[in-house]
């Protein structure tokens, strides 16, 4: 296809916002109120409401992703090492190490990049005290074998579902397996706060999770363990209640951009998309890609290409996290023991995908990865939001 295209700048991501109508009786209350954090009304409205989305397991809110995913460890009272995944985001093992524990890497399965149960045991140690693994891109792990794992080797089992909000397997929320999930509601996902995220786990868990987020305190008198500030506050849940309401509708419109890119993009030589997994009702918040060898180009030469038309792409995950300073020199993050992990981090490239993305920004991305001649005029306004 030859054609001549905007050159507004299209980012990976822009963040879904209510009606602004829709929040205004929401900010008056809270200004009336003058009730602002400490687990106002929003906030406890909020926790119940996920809580009925999550099959009835218990939620605590906090104020972003990487305090819920630090206060998980914490609760699941670890010592010694965390086999995890080189393959996500630098919070993840971040985490591990604030937590006084050691990330150890196994490699991930070529058909998800999930974490693989094969490798995972195999890096089991007498140290080992809990398996961390990572929904990536909102596609669920191998929950079954890693819950037996993890219950034949007595190990806790914890669960970084930053990317998978509302993903279900059949009739079963993803929040549901683990000893505790996480959950990230930043501005780039596909259900955000602004800044947010959640702890689910069952009531002993939440139990722990409230009072590590409050610094520890049990009443006015009481404080019964070490914890810090990581409370959401009244503003970010009256959001996440409006987001809830138009979740759905999100997640429609995402299934459809997703749809689309499949039909544009299945015959590329070279170009692989990872399938969505029989049975799993997705949230469709990342489209990623794999560059293959025989692509007519390698994946940062494709990445340069979008960007030069105004495609901001993303290399999500890239650089690989064994291959950081701070983790490459520990056995596990050496490059042969992770051979998918590394040949993946070379060659992902995640595509713009958002609620509203429109079909001829889509066709146009299709293009410019078929490498057709591609005629430019000037835009007016940026698409999107960066990310």
């Amino acid at each position: 296809m030859t054609g001549a295209w905007l050159t507004d700048p299209v980012y990976v991501t822009r963040p879904f916002l209510p009606p602004i109508e829709e929040m205004l009786p929401l900010l008056r209350d809270i200004w009336n109120s003058r009730i602002l954090t400490n687990q106002g009304p929003y906030h406890q409205k909020l926790e119940r409401r996920l809580s009925t989305l999550f099959d009835d397991r218990a939620v605590s809110l906090v104020a972003n992703g990487t305090l819920a995913l630090s206060i998980a460890l914490q609760a699941a009272a670890l010592e010694g090492d965390v086999v995890t995944t080189p393959y996500s985001f630098v919070a993840t093992p971040h985490a591990v190490r604030l937590a006084n524990l050691n990330p150890i890497f196994a490699d991930v399965r070529p058909d998800t990049l999930n974490i693989d149960p094969a490798a995972v045991e195999a890096a089991i140690t007498p140290r080992t005290s809990a398996i961390l693994a990572v929904h990536v891109y909102g596609t669920p792990c191998d929950v079954e074998a890693l819950e037996a794992i993890a219950r034949r080797h007595g190990l806790a089992l914890i669960y970084d579902a930053a990317h998978a909000f509302g993903v279900r397997i059949g009739n079963r929320s993803i929040t549901s397996w683990g000893d505790f999930s996480t959950l990230s509601f930043h501005a780039t996902k596909s259900f955000q706060t602004f800044e947010g995220g959640a702890i689910v786990a069952g009531a002993a868990g939440k139990a722990r999770a409230d009072l590590l987020r409050n610094f520890g305190i049990v009443d006015e008198e009481t404080v019964e363990t070490i914890g810090g500030n990581a409370k959401m506050n009244e503003f970010s849940a009256a959001l996440g209640l409006l987001q809830l309401d138009h979740f759905e509708a999100v997640r429609r419109d995402l299934g459809r951009i997703d749809r689309l890119y499949r039909s544009l993009l299945c015959d590329i030589s070279g170009l692989r998309l990872l399938p969505v997994p029989e049975g799993v009702e997705a949230n469709h918040a990342y489209f990623p890609v794999l560059v293959e060898p025989d692509f007519r180009t390698d994946r940062d030469s494709l990445h340069a290409e979008l960007r030069g038309h105004g495609i901001h792409a993303r290399r999500y995950f890239y650089p690989l996290l064994s291959n950081l300073p701070m983790y490459r020199d520990h056995a596990s993050a050496a490059p042969e023991n992770l051979p998918i992990a590394n040949r993946a981090a070379e060659r992902i490239l995640c595509l713009p995908i958002f609620a509203g993305l429109d079909e001829t920004t889509q066709r146009r991305i299709a293009s410019i990865i078929r490498g057709e001649p591609i005629a430019v005029v000037a835009g007016a306004e940026p698409l999107g939001a960066p990310g």
